[in-house]
């Protein structure tokens, strides 16, 4: 596809947003509100199986501010290395590639004070997601995505869910509130859960989606719908002259454009570099489980503390989804892990079929886009303001995408952002993408 760029006027640009994604969608929709023209640029199909989106565990947690890192974990490291099969997993053979990036991402969560920073700044980005979701669902034709029935933990013991004090301390003066159910509670809320779980923590404001794939594919159609130019194709890099941005280089030819926003997800690293920010990008990559028309489940989308998973019905059938495996983008999947959720899935809703159906589960890997502190890039790039940056959103890619598609479109047209945006700045990282950790 040709596309012709009518030099636009300050007030009105031609933007290219690189990935159609959750934050590429939002950020387009936004974009188009605020008056600009866009081309929504991506390889393959937005929603398909491949992309992130498509396995998300649909979680709109407004309460998912607390970073993987916490005060400790290097103790773990050892465990990381040698168990390939534990909820954070290291391929020995990428560990060279990784080891730089695995030793910020420990100091970003050194003390309780840096993990109270982190959750304060993504706060700003999740607090209002189920409303702002549900909004974009709405005008895109699709209101039954998003549910807003809250989510639930639920903990084997009062002694487990202390051993994560740390975290709901955290979320508490972040602003978070919640509602405990006892056992007795928790066993008419949820019937069919095991009673190993004997206590729930249900938080009440967050919501979830029934189908990231299809939602995402839906906000697509939406962005073409008000006016949006598609291109299917790989964008390379750009043409900066006098710094400003002349055109985005793509695998078969220049977009020439205003301005540009990149939301590429774990494959945004290469063009962040060609824009002059060095950032230490990388893939924690998930696993998910689907079962076709389950005998049993959760009435509310849950999260298990004992296998660090969630699960929750999907218009498809029962997901169990989690793991996080640092093996880089190329690496074969290794479907022991997606097992290993398979098996927890059986064990915590005892009506399931033992040993349940091959032909009826489907098995799932993809790649989250995360930086070693625990906070996405958003913000203008070092080469020039007119190309944004937009990724590295971890776990909570799909909840933050809705504030960090508005705070793109108020970044494109000069206007002051939502939020504070300096915990968010690609420059952090210094020129060579070293992180620059607060005390």
């Amino acid at each position: 596809m040709t596309v012709v760029n009518d030099r636009a006027s300050a007030a009105s640009r031609h933007v290219v947003v690189i990935g159609a994604g959750a934050v590429g969608c939002v950020s387009a929709i936004e974009a188009l509100r605020a008056g600009h023209k866009v081309t929504l640029v991506d390889p393959s199909e937005p929603g398909a199986e491949h992309a992130t989106s498509y396995g998300n565990a649909g979680w709109l947690s407004s309460h998912s501010v607390v970073p993987p890192a916490l005060p400790g974990a290097w103790r773990k490291v050892p465990g990381y290395l040698l168990d390939p099969l534990g909820p954070l997993a290291v391929r020995c053979r990428y560990l060279p590639r990784v080891a730089t990036w695995l030793m910020r991402y420990l100091a970003s969560g050194w003390t309780e004070k840096r993990v109270q920073r982190i959750a304060d700044a993504l706060r700003t980005l999740l607090a209002d997601a189920p409303a702002l979701h549900a909004r974009l669902a709405h005008e895109a034709g699709v209101p039954q995505s998003i549910e807003r029935r809250g989510l639930l933990h639920v903990y084997r013991s009062r002694a487990e869910f202390e051993g994560d004090a740390l975290a709901w301390r955290v979320r508490q003066r972040a602003g978070v509130q919640w509602t405990e159910w006892d056992a007795e509670t928790l066993r008419g809320r949820e019937p069919d859960l095991d009673a190993r779980y004997t206590l729930g923590i249900f938080v009440p404001e967050a919501g979830h989606c029934r189908d990231p794939g299809a939602y995402v594919a839906a906000l697509a159609r939406h962005a073409v719908d008000r006016g949006a130019a598609t291109v299917q194709g790989r964008a390379t890099g750009f043409r900066i002259e006098d710094g400003r941005l002349r055109a985005v280089h793509t695998e078969s030819g220049e977009i020439p454009c205003d301005a540009a926003v990149i939301c590429a997800g774990a494959r945004s690293k290469a063009l962040a570099a060609a824009a002059g920010c060095a950032v230490p990008l990388e893939s924690e990559r998930g696993y998910h489980v689907m079962l076709d028309a389950p005998e049993g489940g959760p009435r509310t989308p849950m999260m298990a503390a004992d296998g660090k998973l969630i699960a929750h019905w999907m218009e498809g059938g029962l997901r169990v989804a989690g793991q996080v495996e640092i093996a880089g983008l190329d690496a074969a999947p290794d479907w022991r892990r997606a097992d290993i959720l398979r098996d927890h899935m059986r064990s915590m809703f005892p009506a399931l079929p033992s040993p349940l159906p091959a032909a009826r589960l489907h098995r799932w890997m993809g790649h989250r886009p995360s930086l070693p502190d625990g906070l996405p890039c958003i913000g203008r790039s070092r080469a020039t303001a007119d190309v944004v940056l937009a990724f590295g959103h971890g776990h909570v890619g799909l909840g933050a995408s809705a504030r960090t598609g508005r705070v793109v479109a108020q970044l494109l047209s000069g206007t002051r952002p939502d939020i504070d945006l300096a915990p968010f700045d690609p420059l952090r990282f210094g020129r060579r993408g070293a992180t620059i950790v607060q005390p």
